[in-house]
């Protein structure tokens, strides 16, 4: 039993006209305020945010730098003859040491020395030197540019600075510069959309405003964030403008759509406080699911998850908080002007308040056909998803970015002048309860490197153990001062090197860590397993552990919402299996491309072999949020047609016709937004871009034109049961606006 009630968010729209200019006047101060910090923000982000907190490589890490004074943070130079010189010779390498000069005499070098790495055969004409630095990372990353400068370009070579730090440098730039190519692609593309849907210049550009001013607050926002000293991702901005333009765009899109239609027959308070009530509602639901799906994020124990789910949620919080306020001051002040500066596109400006012809034989055909066409869209989209049954996950580092930058460059020259699995060994930090030199220090050692070479999977096992001979168990005074010099051992502490006989990544190499994990030694204080092998399967098990949680969560929250919404049991948990179904179409598109390099060309895709692996879980929790907009968007409209004559076959085909040019110009606006993103420089936003574009397209020319009115159609009255016990929570319904049959939304 449905009661009529008044509601707030009905005297919302009212409240709103009456202050318009102050609400508007509000704003604009905020805007500007903000802005001018936004633009500072880019800047004040270093960190990937890649660090697992607490893991036993992070510990690893700074037990080394506390206990045997490790940099916590290096540089790798690497130099490429431009003429083919030999550059391994000694008199080269004299020459090269006396250029490097000025570079070892400045304050942050701690120590430089030539790569101690195995060369490969046949690349003399590259060598490479190791800069370690007396700062952290973060200092480092601050004046990097003083660094760079510092570093002299050797004669008769290409010097090239590579290195997690450069990388980390290069991809704050990148960020910057995708920044600018994106908006500068996406933003024209968006406003010729919005033009081709309403045929008006104020209602396409009020959108566009409504977007820019939301990522224009979260940006200067995140500024104050930053400056307070708290790590934030430098994928932030780009996570912010993609996602902030995506949502903002379209919430405003729907508002300026329904504030249209309503002007068409009543004054202009009239069409705002509807438009606020029924529109602005539906805006209301599709942000908490957005937001359920970005707070899920948190649940990941990796700083770039949190960065991106603070980033996301505060530009959804402006997004919605814009487009419930600002907007509707702006419409409230432009009034039936949101007809002006008509653009000759079409015959008739804006959307058909009647439903265009097409949409009306869209839903003739779906309603004709409903069992077939639901059994063929299921089918077409779990085929789609089979290549993600066989997607594999990766951490790359340089490869993120493309060749054309020097980090990601020397990397490469890295990996073909020498053995990289030395560069990625694993590293064993151990803490004796003596000296590192007492007997039974040594002792120890050598007994559990030979348990290590013993080990599979193992090709060399290096410790201050090695200098000594095989029947000795007293370390030289001299061999002190060079083992310490070394970094390493000092004190109570000591360093292993094990380097695997595969890649960094390579299952063997996994299984190696676990057991190293599993069966530390006796008699030590400490024992930490660390180095690049075990950092990267710490990241991995942070997010795999974590999947389970996320998806019940995600599901959970967006089931509620829609529950809320729509006051039904079955209409949430088919909306939810259909946004499953085209995201795992989109994962394997994700896999055919990054992982096999079907038409990776086409976007300038450098690196194939295997999936980031944050993003599946980064895709599904801000892909299902998103396509939910149009689930809710579609619903709203059928369950509101139902509410007035319940009659579920023509709602569905009212609200399919009413909405379909609507949603589909909005995900058209999403897909450029972000599809923008993918012609980007870096690896990770390119798969997202691709990632949220393929959902969207698909979730919209697919599932939401036909599945949904298909499935809306076969369970008839079903759609919209509510068992008895939870008839308390039966809709309360606003007071009914006088409408005539023609114009159930």
């Amino acid at each position: 039993m449905e009661r009529q009630v008044k509601t707030p968010i009905r005297q919302w729209g009212r409240l709103i006209y009456r202050y318009r200019w102050a609400v508007v006047t509000a704003w604009v101060f905020l805007i500007c305020f903000l802005g001018f910090f936004a633009v500072r923000t880019p800047s004040l982000l270093h960190d990937s945010g890649f660090v697992p907190t607490g893991s036993s490589s992070e510990r690893g890490i700074t037990f080394l730098e506390n206990k045997l004074g490790m940099s916590a943070a290096s540089l790798d130079i690497v130099l490429e003859s431009t003429s083919g010189e030999n550059l391994t010779t000694s008199e080269a390498q004299n020459r090269i040491w006396e250029e490097l000069a000025p570079l070892r005499a400045q304050s942050f070098v701690q120590d430089m020395y030539p790569s101690i790495i195995t060369r490969r055969p046949a690349t003399d004409d590259i060598t490479a030197f190791t800069v370690l630095l007396k700062e952290t990372s973060s200092e480092a990353l601050g004046h990097f540019e003083d660094i760079k400068a510092a570093v002299p370009q050797v004669s008769g070579t290409h010097t090239y600075i590579t290195g997690n730090l450069a990388v980390y440098h290069d991809m704050s730039s990148a960020v910057k510069h995708d920044l600018v190519r994106a908006e500068s692609f996406g933003i024209p593309a968006a406003l010729l959309i919005l033009l081709l849907l309403f045929g008006t210049l104020p209602a396409a550009v009020l959108p566009i405003a409504v977007g820019l001013g939301s990522v224009a607050v979260t940006m200067g926002s995140l500024y104050f964030v930053a400056a307070q000293g708290i790590s934030l991702s430098n994928y932030l901005p780009n996570m912010v403008t993609m996602l902030g333009l995506a949502v903002g765009i379209d919430y405003a899109l729907f508002m300026v759509s329904r504030f249209r239609e309503e002007l068409r027959s009543r004054t202009i308070e009239e069409a705002l406080s509807i438009a606020c009530r029924t529109a602005g509602r539906s805006v209301l639901y599709s942000s908490g699911a957005v937001m359920a799906g970005l707070l899920a994020l948190c649940l990941i124990q990796l700083p770039v998850f949190r960065s991106l789910a603070l980033g996301g949620m505060m530009v959804v919080l402006a997004s919605v908080l814009a487009s419930s306020t600002l907007l509707p001051a702006l419409l409230g002040i432009l009034g039936h002007r949101i007809y002006a500066w008509p653009v000759r596109f079409r015959k008739k400006p804006g959307v058909g308040s009647g439903g265009s012809q097409a949409w009306i034989r869209v839903s003739e055909f779906i309603m004709a056909r409903p069992a077939v066409i639901a059994i063929v869209v299921a089918a077409a989209l779990l085929a789609a998803a089979v290549p993600a049954l066989n997607m594999k996950l990766g951490i790359p580092s340089a490869e993120v970015l493309p060749p054309t930058y020097t980090s990601r460059y020397g990397a490469e020259l890295m990996k073909e002048a020498y053995d990289m699995k030395e560069a990625n060994a694993i590293v064993i930090a151990v803490e004796f309860g003596q000296p590192y030199q007492d007997p039974a220090s040594i002792r120890l050692m050598k007994s559990y490197t030979s348990k290590l070479r013993n080990m599979s999977g193992v090709h060399r096992v290096e410790s201050y153990a090695s200098f000594l001979k095989e029947d000795s168990n007293v370390i030289s005074k001299e061999l002190q001062t060079e083992v310490e010099r070394l970094h390493v051992a000092k004190g109570n502490a000591a360093v292993i090197g094990v380097v695997p006989e595969n890649g960094e990544s390579d299952p063997a190499t996994v299984r190696l860590v676990q057991e190293l994990r599993e069966h530390p030694p006796q008699g030590l204080r400490s024992f930490y397993v660390t180095g690049s092998p075990a950092y990267k399967l710490d990241i991995m098990d942070r997010i795999q552990n974590s999947i389970p949680y996320v998806l019940v969560t995600v599901l959970l929250l967006t089931y509620m919402i829609l529950f809320a919404a729509f006051r039904s049991v079955i209409l949430p948990l088919k909306a939810v299996v259909m946004n499953l179904l085209s995201l795992g179409a989109s994962f394997g598109l994700i896999t055919l491309v990054f992982q096999q390099g079907y038409g990776a060309d086409l976007i300038h895709v450098s690196y194939t072999g295997s999936v980031f692996a944050i993003l599946p879980v980064l895709i599904f929790c801000v892909v299902f949020g998103i396509s939910m907009d149009y689930e809710v968007m579609l619903l709203s409209r059928i369950a509101e047609s139902y509410g007035n004559d319940r009659n579920n076959e023509r709602s569905t085909a009212i609200g399919l016709q009413r909405t379909g040019g609507m949603i589909t110009g909005a995900a058209l606006i999403l897909a450029v937004v972000a599809g923008a993103f993918m012609f980007t420089d870096n690896e990770l936003m390119k798969a997202l871009g691709l990632g949220l574009t393929a959902s969207v397209l698909i979730d919209v020319t697919i599932v939401r034109i036909l599945l949904v009115p298909a499935l809306m159609k076969l369970m008839g009255r079903a759609n919209w049961w509510l068992p008895e016990w939870l008839s308390s929570f039966a809709r309360i319904k606003p007071e009914k606006v006088q409408e005539d049959s023609h114009r159930s939304i």
